[in-house]
């Protein structure tokens, strides 16, 4: 049990992914937050790429680390939110000299390459499951926000069908515990910048829809990024505000992350499985939101994409005329 291998552990590092979101800084964030209240003797340190902005108020100042030394060395390194190693980033070689690892994950894609692995793809987000393990009583009003957090963002405020009856009981938990969740929420999932407004809109103004209205499609060139002053993680939420068009199944959204290299993003609204299209191209993630990074055009990237998308919604319509023989 991983439980046991922090008890033994003298030091620990906690990783997340590569452009952390709300589920992975919060789970992160929450773990190292518990364990310094509750063992204050270990040395708990916390290893991920720069946070969104407006997280940054919930989360303790100066804890996290941008870079990993090359001599250090962890009893320990649980891996958060991570379907795998490739996407620790910068933090991946403390992982492997560790003498022990553990990942808590919930991407449906995550094949178990820690030593120890608790990957559960039904659950609602790592938050979620790194609740699970913490002992009520010991949670902190800190802790609380921001385990919270994690289950807002990778829930969509509890409008996601990831969020069942486990999620709401610890949600209800967390926020006992005197969590200003109107606030919290407000903060760091609905404000946006004005930047962040602008570059939805050009977003959405220029998206188009294909498969007979089936999908929609978006994309931002690092010139555009440029000119309306925005990184990556201006970037969030765009694809979910795509996937609320009326009569669209598959929300696509593209960004280019080097010369024609886009990072892909899929969302399903309800019946379509993108992680196994995101698998295709060497991607994953979860059966309502997976991503992967292609080369190309974003032309080029759609017309790969679509032919994929059209094999799954031809799987569904066999699998639904199967259903209405029987």
């Amino acid at each position: 049990m991983w439980k046991n291998r922090i008890k033994e552990a003298a030091s620990i590092a906690i990783g997340g992914h590569l452009h952390p979101d709300g589920d992975c800084v919060g789970s992160c964030m929450g773990l190292y937050q518990y364990l310094r209240e509750n063992l204050p003797e270990k040395q708990v340190d916390v290893y991920l790429e720069e946070i969104p902005e407006a997280f940054e108020p919930w989360v303790p100042a100066g804890v996290i680390r941008h870079e990993a030394k090359e001599e250090k060395q962890y009893d320990l390194f649980i891996c958060l939110d991570c379907g795998d190693k490739e996407r620790l980033g910068f933090s991946m070689p403390l992982f492997d000299r560790a003498a022990h690892t553990v990942c808590i994950d919930h991407h449906i894609s995550n094949e178990g390459f820690a030593e120890e692995n608790h990957v559960v793809p039904e659950a609602s987000s790592t938050s979620e499951l790194v609740y699970g393990f913490l002992e009520d009583e010991k949670i902190s009003k800190k802790t609380a926000e921001l385990l919270y957090m994690g289950l807002v963002h990778d829930t969509g405020v509890f409008q996601y069908t990831c969020a069942g009856p486990a999620t709401f009981r610890a949600a209800a938990n967390l926020l006992e515990k005197g969590v200003d969740a109107a606030k919290l929420i407000q903060d760091t999932y609905y404000e946006k910048s004005y930047a962040q407004n602008q570059i939805l809109g050009r977003a959405l103004l220029e998206s188009i829809v294909f498969m007979d209205g089936r999908c929609i499609a978006s994309y931002i060139t690092k010139k555009t990024m440029n000119f309306y002053g925005v990184t990556p993680v201006d970037l969030d939420g765009i694809v979910s505000q795509l996937r609320v068009t009326k009569g669209v199944e598959v929300a696509v959204f593209m960004y280019e992350t080097g010369s024609s290299l886009y990072k892909v993003s899929l969302r399903s609204k309800e019946r379509i499985n993108v992680s196994k299209v995101a698998a295709f191209f060497g991607g994953g993630g979860h059966e309502k939101a997976a991503g992967f990074s292609m080369a190309g055009t974003p032309q080029d990237i759609l017309t790969n994409l679509a032919g994929q998308l059209e094999e799954q919604f031809e799987l569904l319509e066999e699998a639904e005329e199967a259903g209405d023989r029987s």
